[in-house]
């Protein structure tokens, strides 16, 4: 796969892994489509990266279908042609029983963590499938793997991502598409701050006593995947900090 030739979209690009990822990608001269929902970030991002590789930005939300389809199809034709799709927009909000969970926030992460996934990937896949030739990456969680206490909807999404990507790994083989799933333990960025409603002491004390992974580290996981030789997919890879053994078992020192 030549750098230069190869077009990744990456969503959720203003902030975390999308962000980190986007530099990295960059620095190795892959032409970027940046979407995200803060204009003035991607116009930012676009700034720091347009001396490195071509960019494009997109601003809509996962959540709104016809703000994701008509994103998509208004791309140049510099741009039109998708190679690679990260499928890394996502959110959490509350930490809370079911009992006594907020419904508003079970919409916000189930149409942002699953529908927004479906929407931006059903938009991409058919030239993917049409060319024979592509590579999806869905950034999942270690809460996709196991559920652990007051995280019932958020892990529930992200268990829906891990069954999307295994289906989606069949529904594409035998297009030539490749299909990875990157499935993250503890990540310090803005996930907790979103998670607590900005409530910065209660998103600290996540990571506080240990070496959480940062978006970079992510971020080179997802260059290796891309980088793997053509006939080698990583279909489904778990990403812990040395001090995280599960959803639930952390050292603190």
């Amino acid at each position: 796969m030549n750098n230069a030739t190869t077009t990744v979209l990456i969503t959720g690009a203003t902030s975390g892994i999308g962000q980190a990822t986007a530099r990295l990608l960059g620095s190795q001269g892959y032409r970027l489509v940046l979407c995200g929902r803060r204009q003035e970030r991607l116009a930012e991002l676009q700034e720091e990266l347009s001396p490195l590789c071509p960019v494009h930005t997109l601003q809509f939300d996962v959540r709104d279908r016809a703000a994701v389809e008509a994103a998509l199809n208004s791309l140049p034709p510099d741009f039109a042609t998708l190679d690679v799709l990260i499928n890394n927009a996502g959110n959490a909000h509350g930490l809370d029983t079911l009992q006594e969970g907020n419904p508003d926030d079970w919409d916000a992460m189930l149409d942002g963590n699953v529908k927004g996934l479906l929407y931006v990937s059903k938009a991409v896949l058919p030239q993917m499938v049409a060319r024979r030739r592509g590579h999806v990456i869905n950034i999942g969680s270690i809460a996709g793997k196991e559920v652990y206490p007051k995280g019932n909807v958020y892990c529930a999404s992200k268990h829906a991502v891990d069954a999307i990507s295994k289906g989606m790994l069949m529904d594409l083989n035998p297009y030539g598409v490749k299909v990875s799933a990157i499935n993250p333990g503890l990540v310090e960025t803005e996930f907790s701050q979103v998670r607590f409603k900005g409530d910065d002491a209660r998103a600290a004390q996540v990571y506080s006593g240990l070496h959480p992974l940062r978006p970079e580290d992510v971020a080179a996981v997802i260059l290796f995947v891309l980088q793997c030789p053509p006939h080698v997919n990583i279909s489904d890879l778990v990403l812990l900090p040395t001090d995280q053994a599960s959803a639930a078992v952390v050292r603190r020192g």
